[in-house]
């Protein structure tokens, strides 16, 4: 039993280290977002494209480590449980995430380049308003995909 439990832990110890490293990422991203929001903020100050790129990337990151990394290993760790009804609901939160992932996107063509970043920059508090929003939810509903995948599949220690 206890070798059981050591192959369980060694398995799904590195989910775990993996959903820690995301959400790593995800206070990077909200760092990088105080930023970009505070220069937004600031009567002085206009937001530079290199603050928009630093948070654009770590935003695209952070979507596609979910997307590709993340997402896939907890959707595997539950087919490992047999969860059925984890993986249900899994598959309604990923089409929810499916709308944040569109708004991250269309944010990121509106400032790729230097002349998009130049023509756009005055709607730029109008995004942070919507990402906002959008990474609020978003946040949330990853919260309980990893609560409903990992958390109640994750072995407990003896």
């Amino acid at each position: 039993m206890l070798e059981k439990c050591k192959t369980a832990q060694e398995r799904w110890g590195g989910v775990h280290q993996l959903v820690d490293h995301w959400l790593e990422q995800r206070q990077a991203l909200l760092v990088s977002f105080r930023v970009l929001n505070d220069a937004c903020d600031a009567e002085m100050e206009t937001p530079t494209k290199q603050y928009i790129d630093d948070f654009s990337q770590l935003l695209m990151d952070y979507v596609s480590s979910g997307h590709f990394t993340v997402y896939p290993q907890l959707a595997k760790e539950a087919e490992a449980f047999d969860d059925k009804q984890a993986l249900t609901l899994s598959e309604r939160l990923l089409e929810r995430l499916e709308m944040s992932t569109e708004l991250v996107l269309a944010f990121d063509e509106d400032y790729d380049t230097p002349a998009s970043c130049e023509r756009n920059l005055n709607r730029l508090p109008a995004w942070i308003e919507r990402l906002t929003k959008g990474l609020g939810e978003r946040f949330a509903l990853e919260d309980e995909l990893i609560a409903r995948l990992h958390d109640a599949n994750t072995p407990a220690a003896e």
